[in-house]
């Protein structure tokens, strides 16, 4: 595999070499890119980097089908699978019946980025064209029950991202998280310690790579100081191998260790075991019938450490993955594997279980019931386990679950409390994990205080064009200071209309992004519900990608005298990031800037260090550096008078970004 490195530096060399001035439409140049990307897929799966390239192919010929489908795909197959319908409809609106399933794949990318309307209008296009003619069998065709399934998920996506459960959800930074997949934590009772699993090269003990072209599976471990996660580590040799090694479950008292190993099948689960002096043995297979000579992906223990709950692919079971249990005899021994039966599993797979430590509740992610797309997470409780007797599982809702794979789900000490899985907005790339806390306390839509007649305060929405002031089909967000997202429908193109029940008044946050346009974050500030209805409503004007348009990020956060980033700023600085993988050609100018508190010399250059942080982030994460300049001005160039605090510094204090080429 090790040839593979190599060919990733000479991409990194052809993509730095890519021209940083505006890009115009060039044919030669695009068949050069395209043929690049191909000769990649064609001698490696090494996926994400022919998606650079092939992307760079579209943009440079719009009129390209090929390479404009192949890049839509790739995103599909990859991530930001939102941005794939700007791909796939250059191809659909020069050519419709390009390939079979355009329609279909257009869908997706709707469903991906929530515009559910949208992605059932298109669903239902591929549908009429499956009854239109039955008889086809290209391998471009994507049978009915699968698109029914995809109606469906979009069906229950409006119903739950309409009325989203009160949870906050916090990416858990760069200490944990990396451009790579990270996973599948665990955590001791006190949460002092996470263990998980990563594909990331940094510490990665394996010298090659997949055919992928990334490292195999490696288990690392972080462990807090204070209220901090240090920098994760490899967990060491003896439980790491040259092959995919992942932790999936640790035992209540924290010291044996549950992996899965590429073993004799598919796949089994493994052992290790804490050694006094903090280390782990090797790992061994799990003795009796647990493994077979099918897959097993996953487990989890009850506190008292009799019973097991695993997902096995074995013969037997209702469909794909199920969840199986499996209880201790008097000696110790794991006998008689139980299927948990319809009342959990269903003819889709059923994976990564995780039992309460009241040995009743079972939390677990499914690609059936009612799902929003891809693994959704479900709870249930255990009524009679001799007649395989549960609640019918429930979905956790939204923020929790979204159309993208949402595992792995592990509980902690203290009552709704959750660490997973899962691809989001504010992620460092592939899947990163996640902390899920309940704000119940303070509920903002879940349930209607016990007031009889609280009406909802109804925020409306209005997105124009900043020339044409015309509506445009821009994408919003409304979340709370706490990371409670706000439940919304779409009542047309640019119109949102967001229901609020908050009990006190509270400031909220509005997020709007659409291809070609500079996002932008608006904070709004509403009183609290009452019995008389209420209706709020905001106009905002986006403006398009053009030379010379300066834009503030107002939430990118620094410590105080420091330039070190806040997580608070990993939303924006993501909403940034798309906006410039959007716009390949786009360059800009970070601009740090003071107010005139301290010396000249000292904010000159902490405003050069915050606009070189913001700079490493994006380059970091897939935006050439040679496409950003950062320039730090100090206290030059204030927007209003330093004289008082509210109305002055704090709004001078600002990293902003002022477009250079589009």
């Amino acid at each position: 595999m090790q040839r593979f490195r190599s060919g990733l530096i000479f991409l990194a060399f052809i993509l730095a070499a890519i021209p940083t001035w505006a890009q115009q439409q060039d044919k030669v140049q695009a068949r050069q890119y395209f043929e690049m990307a191909t000769e990649i897929m064609a001698g490696t799966k090494a996926i994400d980097d022919a998606r650079e390239l092939m992307v760079i192919a579209a943009d440079y010929d719009t009129t390209n089908l090929k390479a404009n489908m192949d890049a839509g795909l790739m995103h599909l197959s990859t991530i930001q699978r939102e941005l794939a319908v700007k791909y796939l409809m250059r191809v659909y609106r020069k050519n419709a019946n390009f390939r079979y399933d355009l329609e279909y794949q257009i869908a997706r990318s709707y469903q991906y980025g929530l515009q559910f309307d949208k992605a059932i209008d298109y669903f239902t296009r591929y549908k009429l064209k499956l009854d239109r003619s039955p008889d086809y069998k290209g391998k471009d065709k994507v049978d009915a029950k699968e698109v029914s399934r995809r109606l469906e998920e979009c069906a229950n996506g409006k119903e739950l991202v309409a009325s989203p459960q009160p949870f906050s959800i916090t990416n858990l930074g760069p200490e944990i998280n990396s451009e790579f997949d990270d996973y599948a934590p665990v955590v001791n009772a006190d949460e002092t310690e996470l263990i998980f699993t990563t594909r990331r090269r940094d510490g990665n003990l394996n010298e090659n790579v997949g055919d992928d072209n990334k490292p195999f599976e490696d288990i690392f471990i972080s462990k807090k100081a204070g209220d901090a996660w240090q920098p994760a580590t490899n967990l060491g040799a003896s439980v790491n191998s040259r092959f995919n090694e992942s932790n999936i479950a640790i035992s209540p008292s924290g010291n044996t260790l549950f992996i899965y190993k590429d073993g004799v099948g598919s796949g089994d689960i493994f052992s290790s075991t804490r050694q006094p002096n903090g280390t782990w043995t090797k790992p061994v297979a799990l003795p009796g019938v647990v493994n077979s000579s099918f897959y097993e992906s996953s487990i989890t223990i009850t506190a008292d450490e009799s019973t097991i709950y695993f997902a096995s692919e074995r013969p037997g079971g209702i469909g794909g993955l199920d969840i199986y249990s499996c209880k201790k005899d008097k000696k110790g021994a794991w006998t008689i594997v139980k299927n948990l039966g319809p009342a959990i599993n269903t003819e889709y797979d059923e994976d990564a279980p995780y039992i309460d430590p009241d040995g009743k509740t079972l939390y677990f992610s499914s690609r059936g019931r009612k799902g929003m797309g891809g693994f959704d997470m479900f709870k249930s409780t255990l009524i009679n386990f001799e007649k395989r007797e549960w609640t019918e599982p429930e979905n956790l809702g939204y923020p929790i679950n979204t159309p993208n794979d949402d595992v792995f789900i592990v509980g902690t000490g203290k009552p709704n409390r959750f660490y997973y899985s899962s691809v989001r907005d504010d992620g460092f790339g592939y899947s990163d994990i996640y902390l899920i806390t309940d704000e119940k306390k303070e509920p903002e839509v879940a349930k209607a205080p016990e007031k009889k007649g609280i009406q909802p305060i109804k925020f409306m929405l209005e997105v124009v064009d900043a020339e044409t002031k015309q509506p445009v089909a821009a994408t919003a967000r409304m979340r709370g200071k706490d990371n409670t997202v706000i439940g919304s429908a779409g009542l047309g193109t640019g119109l949102f209309e967001f229901g609020i029940m908050a009990t006190v008044p509270k400031e909220y946050t509005v997020s709007i992004e659409m291809d070609g346009y500079i996002f932008e974050n608006i904070k709004v500030s509403l009183g609290r519900a009452t019995e008389e209805p209420q209706t709020v409503t905001r106009k905002v004007l986006l403006r398009k990608v053009a030379v010379g348009e300066i834009s503030a990020l107002r939430h990118v956060f620094f410590d105080f005298g420091k330039a070190t980033l806040q997580e608070a700023s990993f939303e924006e600085l993501n909403m940034m990031l798309t906006m410039m993988k959007q716009n390949q050609s786009m360059q800009v100018e970070i601009g740090g800037h003071t107010d005139d508190v301290g010396s000249d010399t000292f904010n000159k250059k902490l405003s050069q260090q915050r606009a070189d942080a913001v700079k490493s982030y994006l380059s970091s994460n897939g935006v050439s550096g040679r496409r950003i300049k950062s320039v730090g001005y100090g206290e030059e160039r204030p927007l209003v008078s330093n004289d008082d605090e509210t109305g002055g510094r704090e709004i001078n204090r600002r990293v902003e970004f002022k477009v250079l080429a589009k």
